[in-house]
């Protein structure tokens, strides 16, 4: 099979790490990722399993900070190398199916007890069955040696991972449906400071900070599952600023403007670099110091920051995170959701829905050949400033041309 591979090679890290500000072509031609031509991973003695073949593949951010040097030593001990990367996947299955990848490597496919009946790959409070059973360390596919990933011709999923396609649903629909996911459990993390505003008589205010892809995703999540909020948005771009409105944001404004339409909306006074008071909860969809520390400054005392955008090392003043009693919580992957109504849903099965009805193949802005990849890294660390959302790889046929814009 055809893939690109990260190997575990310090000094390829380094000169990704320093090339990549320059240079994301640089950074993916002599860092840690390269093009092999190689056999598809063994399937596991175990049930379950399928051999599967992306159609397409997208690109994220975790998936940038690799290819430039840049992820958390966090993951060292948490991942298998050499791997495939690649997690945002649709692809034909052995069985005839048309499937999206749940890349989470759950309890299931490793051969280990569920946490509760009918848990999704994500579910649990221990990370232990990660690095256990049989399969290699691996967060998720894309990360673990074992599977392999979507950047690739060939994968191996197990049937937990595996969410049949709709016949109705466009291929550039479901290659949104992970980030759709994230976006969506971002959103529902919003959901605890939204009740209380609710149950004190006020209109739920929530910010996002970021459109990106997974930005844009937590908009549409919040209008579609999050009953009464009132959704401010600041984004960099114009065109980002357009999708944010689509999907359903009440104020969008540009990203450097968002504290002080945050005021508006609120109320209250500026003390300093703070808000007196501000919105109920906030969304962080970029995961910079920066941005962290904004949306601190303008979330209210005993409010809620969603961390959503990835971050690495950051340098923080938590200071007023603790004089406002603010909450700081992570939204990571996805998994077994409790709605708003009390019921119960698996984050994978609204994300289906969300992309399907939210027209989610519109943030498809253009598709690579693998063998191009370089020219593709470079497209998708340059989004944002190039018109750009989401980037994919194009694996559905040989002869599919090199690059072919969407939007």
């Amino acid at each position: 099979m055809k893939a690109l591979k990260i190997s575990r090679k310090t000094a390829k890290f380094a000169v990704a790490r320093l090339m990549s500000p320059v240079s994301t072509i640089g950074a993916a031609k002599f860092g840690p990722l390269s093009l092999v031509n190689e056999s598809a991973p063994t399937m596991p003695n175990a049930e379950g399993w399928h051999r599967i073949q992306p159609r397409l593949t997208g690109i994220c951010g975790s998936d940038l900070s690799l290819v430039e040097g840049h992820a958390s030593t966090y993951f060292d001990d948490w991942v298998s190398f050499p791997f495939v990367p690649g997690h945002e996947v649709v692809a034909d299955c052995d069985d005839g199916r048309r499937v999206v990848l749940e890349p989470v490597l759950g309890h299931a496919c490793r051969g280990l007890p569920l946490p509760f009946e009918g848990a999704a790959p994500g579910d649990g409070d221990d990370y232990a069955h990660l690095v256990g059973g049989h399969l290699a360390p691996g967060i998720q596919t894309g990360f673990c040696t074992s599977t392999g990933g979507g950047w690739a011709t060939e994968l191996i999923a197990h049937d937990s991972q595996l969410h049949e396609v709709p016949d109705n649903m466009t291929d550039e629909q479901a290659v949104l449906v992970e980030p759709a996911a994230g976006g969506i459990h971002a959103a529902l993390a919003t959901w605890p400071a939204v009740q209380a505003a609710i149950q004190r008589g006020e209109t739920p205010i929530v910010a996002v900070l970021g459109a990106g892809s997974m930005g844009l995703c937590a908009i549409a999540g919040l209008r579609r599952y999050v009953p009464q909020v009132r959704i401010i948005v600041g984004a960099r771009y114009p065109h980002q600023q357009a999708f944010a409105r689509s999907l359903g944001a009440d104020v969008v404004v540009p990203a450097a403007e968002l504290a002080r339409a945050v005021r508006r909306e609120s109320g209250g006074h500026i003390v300093g670099d703070y808000l007196s008071g501000g919105c109920h909860a906030t969304i962080d969809a970029v995961g910079s110091s920066d941005s962290i520390m904004d949306c601190l400054k303008f979330t209210r005392p005993r409010g809620r920051v969603v961390l959503l955008g990835m971050p690495a090392v950051v340098s923080l003043d938590l200071t007023g995170l603790w004089h406002r009693e603010t909450a700081l919580v992570g939204a990571y992957t996805y998994g077994t959701e409790s709605m708003p109504d009390g019921s119960k849903r698996h984050t994978f099965d609204l994300a289906i829905e969300t992309a399907a009805d939210c027209q989610l193949n519109r943030l498809v802005s253009a598709t690579y050949r693998l063998d191009d990849y370089q020219n593709a890294l470079a497209h998708a660390a340059g989004a944002g400033r190039r018109g750009a959302v989401k980037i994919v790889f194009d694996l559905r046929a040989s002869d599919a041309r090199n690059k072919k814009e969407t939007n």
